[in-house]
């Protein structure tokens, strides 16, 4: 992704509203409350890519936690093997 499309979907993110740390909660509760948020936006899906492919590992980004992006990293890493 080129920075202009990074700053193209970034502000379309419902994020936008909220304060930064909003997305970069310390617990499960803060987790979910992003989540919510996350699911009312048009973008998760490059948001969450945006990510992955940087290798983003805090906060909520594209609905998913550092976990969860660890494991679609884990998952792409052995079907990359795979083939």
């Amino acid at each position: 992704m080129n920075e202009d499309s990074v700053a193209s979907w970034m502000a379309d993110g419902a994020c936008r509203a909220y304060p930064p740390n909003t997305f970069f909660p310390s617990d499960g509760v803060g987790v979910d409350k992003a989540r919510k948020i996350c699911a009312t936006c048009s973008v998760t899906a490059a948001c969450l890519e945006y990510a992955l492919q940087n290798h983003i590992d805090h906060g909520v980004w594209g609905g998913c936690s550092e976990r969860e992006r660890r494991r679609i990293n884990k998952r792409r890493r052995i079907a990359v093997r795979a083939i």
